[in-house]
């Protein structure tokens, strides 16, 4: 028997798109100068990926459980606990966690301003220290800041549920009363409403507040929660695999991602999560992983940020930062590494949002099977002999190029 191999998954946020009229109706992969990413698909086997299903459109925290190998029906309970995670705050079963928002409300609890201003640290550390200790009706109330103007609220008590409204009216309109979407879940309403409540009596005549209103500056006077899940039951990764893992990722969620299901979190200084990411760095951090561990989850964002914004030329641009980060792996990736890139959905610039469409893959090791692809966009992945298959499904995959999956049979 050969030596197993480890493997790295690369995931490039939000990459696949649709033909683009400004591009000569051409989607930004295809339009990008992409020569390192070319040589892997010519020198691998492509697919397309349709993360969940076929026009499903996948959430980051969806597809990214699928593609490590979960079935997202069974296992995500909302993005809550996930983006709680992200910030290091892990609960446990029975736990229930929310996003939420630092936001401006007028007297009668109209929202003014749901970022308050995109406010951020210091200010949100301040904030956040006057709610230590809160406890409603007998339910933990813990409240961590997050990334600017975000935080999240994780109850802790006995016979809580996820099944409840937002408080977040999404706009400027009333705050919202949190309403029960069934029975068992009257309690958890219930003290999620005092919350609100409470939090706009510890923050509206908070210090950090009166100065910012002595600047002219909104202020952060409520919390406004949204998104309720219950800490999963996940099984963790290595239990699963059989395999050590780490993942190399600048944004919370994708970080929320990994420590629920266990692996251990690279940080990585200039790993921003945003367009200004340094990707040569995040690529030496997940080789550097892989000389002690068995597999790395590796996801660069910048290319979502760009569909999301509407912008196809940055995406582009983008597009041929991740083709140079490519050509690093090449020349420093080991040979025992099974290595694959993928998307974790696809983001049009049209919609500036996520989408149904399948996604591209290229899976490459030595010795790989090479199919007739010899470049990486969707019209020649979805040409290539690894065919169509759900995100669920490349894991299974990688693990038999890696020489790790046990025999079915005699």
């Amino acid at each position: 028997m050969p030596e197993t191999r480890k493997i790295l998954i690369v995931v490039m946020d939000g990459l696949g798109d649709r033909a683009i009229k400004q591009l000569h109706w051409k989607t930004p992969l295809q339009s990008a100068v992409r020569p390192n990413l070319n040589w892997y698909a010519e020198h691998g086997s492509s697919g397309i990926v349709d993360v969940i299903g076929p026009g499903i459109r996948p959430g980051s925290d969806t597809s990214h459980l699928s593609i490590l190998g979960y079935d997202p029906y069974e296992v995500y309970t909302g993005r809550g606990p996930i983006e709680a995670a992200g910030i290091g705050l892990v609960g446990k079963k029975g736990d229930v966690a929310f996003r939420c928002n630092f936001a401006t409300v007028d007297g009668k609890m109209v929202v003014t301003d749901r970022r308050a201003g995109r406010i951020k640290e210091p200010d949100t550390t301040e904030l956040v220290k006057a709610f230590d200790g809160l406890t409603i009706d007998g339910v933990e109330a813990v409240v961590k800041e997050a990334t600017e103007h975000r935080a999240v609220l994780l109850l802790r008590g006995p016979g809580l549920s996820a099944k409840v409204s937002d408080a977040d009216p999404h706009g400027s309109s009333k705050v919202h009363d949190v309403l029960p979407l069934e029975p068992e879940a009257k309690k958890t309403a219930k003290i999620v409403n005092a919350f609100v409540k409470r939090s706009y009596s510890i923050l509206n005549d908070h210090p950090v507040n009166l100065h910012r209103a002595s600047l002219g500056l909104p202020v952060a006077n409520i919390l406004l929660p949204r998104g309720a899940g219950m800490f999963p039951e996940i099984e963790p990764f290595e239990d699963k695999w059989d395999m050590t893992g780490a993942c190399v990722a600048g944004v919370s969620l994708i970080k929320g991602i990994g420590r629920i299901c266990g692996l251990e979190i690279i940080e990585v200084p200039g790993a921003t999560g945003g367009l200004d990411t340094d990707m040569i760095a995040k690529a030496k951090a997940a080789i550097h992983q892989l000389e002690s561990k068995d597999f790395v989850l590796m996801n660069i964002k910048a290319a979502d940020i760009a569909s999301h914004d509407g912008d196809p030329v940055k995406k582009v641009e983008v597009i041929e930062r991740l083709d140079e980060m490519a050509g690093f792996m090449r020349q420093n990736l080991p040979e025992d590494v099974v290595v694959a890139f993928v998307a974790d959905h696809c983001t049009p610039i049209e919609m500036q949002d996520h989408s149904g469409d399948p996604v591209p893959l290229t899976i490459y090791c030595e010795g790989m099977v090479r199919d007739t692809g010899a470049t990486f966009d969707e019209a020649a992945a979805s040409q290539g002999g690894l065919g169509r298959l759900r995100g669920k499904d490349i894991m299974p995959i990688l693990y038999d190029k890696a020489g790790r999956s046990e025999k079915f049979g005699a």
